[in-house]
C-alpha cells in the first residue's frame, strides 16, 4: 500500500494514484470474424483486457454439425471449432501483450491448447501468455450446466492444466474459481464463499497428490489460482463479502498449504456484477444497479477486483449491442479516471459496521466450508450442494413474490412512463444463416487437413487419457494438426464417459405451500388425480435455475412433475412426452434458440399424437411471442413473470382444459 497522509490520502511525494483495474466486456457472437471486429473496436474504446464468450456448442464440446448444436451456433458467444477460428478470433491482437480471459470450463484444456498453438505460430512462447481460463467444473454441475465429464476425470483435466501451466505458462491463471454463477443460482454470501473455497481446496489438494508439481513450486501454483465473483445489489454486504473472501483465502494459503509469500496468498479476483438482479421490467433501472454493484468491488482497496466486466442494461432482454457494451465500459472509465477513488487507501479500515459484518460472514463461511470438507469436498458433495442452492433460490423467489424483497419496477413502483430506450432493434440478433455457413466451412476445413495427422493426434490424446499422462501436450498437438472441438471432446467422452448433474429439485419441495395454497386446492379438485407437468430444457442451454424453480413450485402445488435436467434433443423431449402422457409441457430456453427448437418440438409432438398444451419460459423478445403462438405455444413467460402462484394457476387450468378436451 502506498503511504497515506493524516486524512488517508496518498502522499503527494509518491505516485498519487493507483493503477486502474483491467476493464473487460464479456463478448463474442456469430463468428470468429465478427467477434474479432467487436474485440478490436472495444479495445480502441479503452477496454484493457479481453473476455471471450464462447457459444454453447463450443462450451459443451460439440462441432456445429452435431444434432445438439442445432439452433445454438453463435447465439450466446463465438464458435471456435479449430485453430483457424482461433487465428481469426485474435487477428491483430498480439498474444504476448493481451491479457485474455476465456469463459470456458469442460473443454478448457482444448481452448487453451488452441490459444497456445496460435501464439506459437506468431512467435510468442507460452511463457509470455497472460490471462485466465475459467476451468471451474463444480459450478457447472451446480448452476451453469456446461459440464461434459464426471467429477473425477474433470478434476484430473484441471490438475493437468494447472501442472502444465506451472512449467510452461507461469503467467497464466489455469483456473478461475467461479463463485459468480453460484450467486446466480441462489447462493447466499456464505454459500458463495464456502462452496468456491471448497472447490479451490479440492483442486489444490489434487495437484499435490498428482506429484506433477514439486513442493518448492507449490506457492507459485497457489498464487496462480484466481477467482471470478459476483457482486449483487446488497451493497454493504457485498463489500464485506469480498473482504471476508480475502481474509479466508489468506488463511487457507498460510495454514493449509504453508505458503509464506504474502504476494502468492493475495486473493486475486475478477468480477462481473450481478445479472440475476437485472430486470426485463423497466430495464433502465439496470443502469443504477450495475453502477452500485461495481462500487461494491472497487471501493475497498484491500479487497478490490483486479478486473471488472459489467453486463449491459438490456441483458435481461437479449444479446446486447456494441453500443450497450460501450455504455458499460464507460461506467468503469468514469469511476477510474474522473473520480478520486484511486487516490486513497482503503475507505473502510476501522469501520465498525464493515468490520463486524465482515467478521460475521467470514466466520459463517468458514463453518460452512468445514461442513463441505467433512462431506468429502466440493466434488464429492455435488448432490448436496446442488440441493442447498435450489433451496436458497426457492427462498429468494418466495421473498420476491411475497413482497418481502423489493425489486423496483417488478414488485413495487411498477407504474412507469414509456421508455425511450424501448425502440426496435434494442438487442442484437444472430443471423440463422451463421449456422449453415459454419457447417459448410467446417466440412471444407476437414477436407483440407491431413486426416492421418489428425488421427495420430487423436490416438495420442486417447492414450494420454487412458494412461494418466498430462492431457495438455497431446491437446496442443491435436490443435496444430487441425483437430476440432467435437473431436477432442468425443475422444475424451469415449474414455471418461458423460455426466448427468443432479437437479436438486427434490431438496426444495414443500417449502412454498402457503403461497400456492389456492392452486393446490384447485389441483386436488381435478378429476383424474393431480396433473402431470413435463418440464424440459431443449438444446445446450444449461442455465437451469428457472426450470428448477418451476418444477419446485409445481410440486408444491400438488402436481406430478417430470424433470430430467438439461441438454435434451427435441427427439428426446418428444419421446418423454409420448411415454409420460403429460397434461402440460413446459419448455425452458434462455439461449435465444427458441425459434429453432420450439417449433421442432411441437411438430414432433403432434406427429406422435401428443396434444398436450405447450408453455415456454425464458428470455423471449416481445417480437417473438406471436411467432411462438403461431407455432402452437399456449403461453410465454419471461423474467418479468415472477409470480409463481400465477404461473402455476395457468398451468393447472391448462391441464384441466386439456383433460376436458383431450
Amino acid at each position: 500500500m502506498l503511504p497515506v497522509g493524516n486524512n488517508g490520502r496518498m502522499s503527494r511525494d509518491e505516485p498519487h494514484k493507483d493503477a486502474a483495474w483491467l476493464m473487460r466486456t464479456y463478448s463474442g457472437h456469430s463468428s470468429a470474424r465478427a467477434s474479432n471486429e467487436l474485440y478490436r473496436t472495444n479495445l480502441a474504446k479503452g477496454q484493457t483486457g479481453l473476455s471471450i464468450a464462447f457459444d454453447l456448442p463450443t462450451q459443451t464440446g460439440y462441432d456445429p454439425d452435431h444434432v445438439l448444436a442445432h439452433g445454438e451456433v453463435g447465439k450466446v458467444g463465438v464458435p471456435v471449432v479449430h485453430l483457424g477460428h482461433m487465428r481469426t478470433l485474435l487477428e491483430g491482437i498480439p498474444p504476448g501483450k493481451m491479457n485474455t480471459s476465456m469463459t470456458i470450463n469442460a473443454p478448457a484444456a482444448w481452448l487453451f491448447a488452441l490459444y497456445v498453438a496460435n501464439a506459437e505460430e506468431q512467435g510468442t512462447p507460452s511463457t509470455e501468455l497472460r490471462g485466465t481460463t475459467q476451468n471451474d467444473i463444480v459450478k457447472e454441475y451446480l448452476s451453469r450446466g456446461t459440464y461434459i465429464f464426471p467429477p473425477a476425470p474433470s478434476r484430473r483435466l484441471i490438475v493437468d492444466m494447472v501442472a502444465w501451466c506451472a512449467q510452461h505458462a507461469p503467467k497464466w491463471n489455469p483456473m478461475n474459481v467461479c463463485s459468480y454463477h453460484l450467486q446466480e443460482a441462489g447462493a447466499t454470501p456464505v454459500q458463495e464463499i464456502a462452496f468456491s473455497l471448497a472447490t479451490a481446496i479440492d483442486v489444490l489438494d489434487a495437484v499435490q497428490e498428482s506429484g506433477q508439481v514439486p513442493p518448492e513450486q507449490f506457492a507459485q501454483v497457489f498464487g496462480s489460482i484466481s477467482f471470478f465473483v459476483n457482486a449483487g445489489i446488497r451493497f454493504v454486504e457485498e463489500i464485506c463479502k469480498l473482504r471476508a473472501f480475502t481474509e479466508l483465502w489468506d488463511r487457507i494459503g498460510l495454514e493449509r498449504y504453508g505458503v509464506t509469500d504474502d504476494k502468492a496468498r493475495r486473493f486475486r479476483y475478477g468480477v462481473q456484477v450481478n445479472s440475476l438482479g437485472l430486470t426485463e421490467a423497466q430495464p433502465e433501472n439496470n443502469i443504477q444497479r450495475i453502477v452500485l454493484e461495481m462500487l461494491a468491488v472497487t471501493l475497498s482497496k484491500n479487497a478490490r477486483a483486479r478486473s471488472v466486466q459489467l453486463p449491459a442494461w438490456n441483458e435481461a432482454l437479449g444479446l446486447p449491442r456494441p453500443w450497450d457494451q460501450q455504455w458499460s465500459l464507460r461506467m468503469q472509465q468514469v469511476l477510474a479516471f474522473e473520480t478520486d477513488l484511486l487516490e486513497y487507501g482503503d475507505l473502510f479500515d476501522g469501520s465498525v459496521v464493515v468490520e463486524a459484518k465482515t467478521a460475521e460472514l467470514r466466520d459463517a463461511a468458514w463453518a460452512e466450508l468445514q461442513d463441505v470438507l467433512s462431506l468429502g469436498g466440493a466434488f464429492a458433495a455435488v448432490d448436496e450442494l446442488k440441493g442447498r442452492l435450489v433451496r436458497s433460490m426457492a427462498e429468494r423467489t418466495r421473498r420476491i413474490e411475497a413482497g418481502e424483497q423489493t425489486v423496483v419496477g417488478v414488485n413495487r413502483f411498477t407504474e412507469t412512463e414509456p421508455s425511450p430506450l424501448n425502440t426496435p432493434g434494442n438487442i442484437l440478433t444472430v443471423d440463422p444463416a451463421v449456422e449453415a455457413e459454419l457447417v459448410a466451412e467446417l466440412a471444407a476445413w476437414r477436407s483440407a487437413r491431413s486426416q492421418d495427422a489428425v488421427d495420430a493426434a487423436l490416438g495420442a490424446l486417447h492414450d494420454a487419457a487412458v494412461n494418466g499422462g498430462n492431457i495438455m501436450e497431446p491437446s496442443i498437438a491435436l490443435a496444430k494438426a487441425g483437430g476440432t472441438t467435437g473431436e477432442w471432446a468425443a475422444t475424451l467422452r469415449d474414455v471418461f464417459g458423460e455426466f448427468r448433474a443432479p437437479t436438486g429439485v427434490n431438496a426444495a419441495v414443500g417449502r412454498r405451500v402457503g403461497e400456492l395454497a389456492a392452486v393446490a386446492e384447485y389441483v386436488r379438485s381435478l378429476p383424474g388425480g393431480p396433473p402431470r407437468f413435463l418440464v424440459a430444457k431443449p438444446g445446450l442451454d444449461g442455465h437451469s435455475n428457472g426450470a428448477e424453480q418451476i418444477a419446485v413450485a409445481a410440486r408444491d402445488a400438488g402436481m406430478e412433475v417430470v424433470y430430467s435436467g438439461i441438454r435434451l434433443t427435441p427427439e428426446q423431449i418428444v419421446a418423454s412426452a409420448r411415454d409420460e402422457d403429460p397434461d402440460v409441457i413446459g419448455l425452458s430456453i434462455l439461449s435465444g434458440s427458441h425459434l429453432s427448437l420450439v417449433p421442432a418440438i411441437i411438430d414432433g409432438l403432434r406427429a406422435e399424437g401428443v396434444d398436450a398444451p405447450v408453455v415456454v419460459g425464458g428470455i423471449i423478445p416481445e417480437a417473438d411471442r406471436q411467432r411462438l403462438a403461431d407455432a402452437g405455444v399456449s403461453a410465454v413467460y419471461t423474467p418479468k413473470d415472477f409470480q409463481m402462484a400465477r404461473i402455476m394457476h395457468d398451468v393447472a387450468h391448462l391441464a384441466a382444459a386439456h383433460r376436458t378436451t383431450g
